[in-house]
């Protein structure tokens, strides 16, 4: 088998430094240089995956095309880099460890006793192998900081890969913290030494470091860092604040870190002599220099912890970029609109986005947000919980149907317009059965599936063609039993499943823009494409800005 160079990214100090923005950055700018990359995260927490985590604890739940659940950092990875990424690409402690104990119990060891070394070491190098064969080149990424307890077996098997591959397939490239201390006037480089000392007590010595600092790394304290870790000075990177992530590959690329990389993994002689890196120019300009402005209103219930809506706000951003348009956004929390009404919560934003979400808590508020927005013209994008908000809005409000709800928050209403689905069919034909008592894990409709838009519709309009693929993650559906009652009352259903049972999309013909669907197509939206319908949400509001005028389009 034909090995992979492997570049292992680790943190120190502490956590949220950026690795997964700087290892998605560093793989930009590598495949700018012609190479074929690919990422990967290992999270040391024993949660099989990130699925049933808290949004306040862990942000958000980012899907693949195959239907994992997975750690955020895979949406910066697709964001960042051309490439489709899976479940294998997302590995947790929890995994590992649930695939080595069925193999115990299978009998896989023969009787041996089962231990961290090899068994759980060899199941994590067996994995990193699979997520990366047939790349160029493949960015790992390990969760956490060194020194966590749980994160030791990680690191072990990739001090293991190194000393089994080499130093030209294994590349070590570790994130920590430079510090200013305001009241000295200095930037202190005392954590970034201890930590690359912790890193060297378990055996690894990293060839590269990834200084975070507020300010640019002085020459001085580049040469210090680099007696003090033994790193050449070369290759000790500032990671300065920046205002802008996307940036962060020319601010890489600046200071030769992928020429670093190239060098020592014997890489030259595949990758282009000079990095292209004009698509990405093209986006920091649009960013730096918009002509229009507009704000938009996010309502929902993790608004506390942005993360949780990572997706969302990216992609809203890229349906600015693609028109030289800032889009600030406004976090409300549904709640807020339940208490204080909607008039007052969205006064002069020029549209509102309801995300995803699950539980009854601040449900209402969404409930709320969808009827003003269509009763005063406000441009609206639901998604996935936000179409079935917009969905109990209309069937209460305009179709008389008193009660109306979602039995995921009443199990008891009346008229239950969004109901648990029980069974659907995946993409690859196979028949899928959910219940009331089936684990939270896992159990939803996920990943990429196929839903025909309807003829003169927005929504078809917005796509420009018939058939569509989107990521999902729900646990609940539109009833069908109340679909000619809603469509009678004056909802549009503009795109359903491909066997026709499934409601995909809904909007109002009555309505400047108004358009709900259930998937989640923040998960395909990147700073360099952009996605149809935020897009064409972002142009809605501007539209209302300007007081319902037509715009002509400027593109990044």
């Amino acid at each position: 088998m034909t090995m992979t160079p492997l570049i292992f990214v680790t943190g120190g100090v502490v956590s949220s430094l950026g690795k997964g923005i700087s290892a998605a950055s560093l793989a930009a700018v590598l495949e700018a240089r012609g190479l074929r990359v690919t990422m990967m995260k290992l999270d040391p927490y024993i949660n099989v995956d990130p699925g049933t985590m808290s949004p306040f604890q862990h942000g958000e739940v980012y899907v693949t095309d195959d239907g994992a659940e997975t750690d955020l950092d895979l949406g910066h990875y697709e964001r960042f880099v051309n490439v489709r990424l899976s479940g294998k690409n997302s590995i947790t402690a929890g995994k590992i460890y649930e695939r080595v104990i069925r193999k115990e119990r299978r009998g896989d060891y023969l009787g041996a006793t089962v231990q961290v070394i090899p068994h759980i070491t060899d199941e994590i190098k067996r994995c990193i192998d699979t997520a990366t064969q047939g790349y160029d080149v493949a960015l790992v990424e390990i969760g956490g900081t060194v020194g966590d307890i749980e994160s030791l077996p990680f690191l072990e098997a990739i001090r293991q890969i190194r000393t089994e591959r080499g130093p030209d397939k294994a590349l070590f490239m570790h994130l920590t913290l430079v510090p200013y201390i305001a009241a000295a006037g200095e930037l202190k480089t005392k954590p970034t030494q201890h930590s690359v000392k912790e890193l060297r007590s378990i055996g690894i010595q990293p060839d590269v470091l990834l200084c975070r600092s507020e300010q640019p790394l002085p020459d001085s304290e580049r040469r210090k860092i680099a007696l003090f870790t033994n790193v050449s000075e070369k290759a000790v990177i500032s990671v300065v604040d920046l205002d802008n992530i996307y940036k962060i590959p020319m601010w890489q690329h600046l200071q030769g870190l992928d020429a670093i990389v190239l060098e020592r993994l014997r890489l030259e002689g595949k990758a282009a002599a000079v990095a292209d890196l004009s698509e990405w120019e093209a986006v920091v300009d649009a960013t730096e220099y918009p002509i229009d402005e507009v704000t938009i209103a996010v309502v929902g219930k993790y608004v506390d912890h942005k993360d949780a809506y990572k997706s969302v706000a990216e992609a809203l951003r890229h349906g600015g970029i693609r028109q030289r348009t800032r889009v600030n956004l406004k976090w409300v929390e549904s709640q807020d609109v339940e208490r204080d009404g909607a008039a007052e919560v969205l006064a002069g934003v020029d549209g509102v986005l309801v995300p995803g979400g699950f539980g009854d808590r601040g449900f209402e508020g969404k409930v709320l947000t969808s009827q003003h927005a269509r009763e005063v013209g406000l441009p609206y994008l639901g998604i996935c919980y936000g179409m079935q908000a917009a969905v109990v809005d209309v069937a209460r409000n305009m179709a008389g149907l008193e009660g109306a709800n979602s039995t995921e928050n009443d199990r008891k209403t009346p008229h239950p317009v969004i109901g648990l689905i029980t069974e659907w069919r995946t993409q690859a034909g196979e028949v899928q059965r959910r219940s009331e008592e089936s684990d939270l894990g896992g159990t939803m409709r996920l990943g990429l599936q196929e839903q025909r838009l309807k003829p003169g519709t927005k929504a078809r309009a917005i796509y420009g063609q018939d058939v569509v693929a989107e990521r999902h993650r729900h646990r609940y559906e539109f009833n069908n039993r109340y679909r000619t009652q809603l469509e009678d009352a004056g909802l549009v259903i503009s795109a359903k499943s491909m066997d026709d049972l499934l409601v995909e999309m809904v909007e109002l013909a009555d309505h400047p823009w108004f358009i709900a669907c259930q998937a989640h197509p923040e998960f395909q939206s990147t700073p360099r494409g952009g996605h149809p319908l935020f897009i064409g949400f972002v142009r809605a509001a501007r539209e209302r800005k300007a007081g319902g005028k037509l715009l002509k389009e400027a593109t990044a």
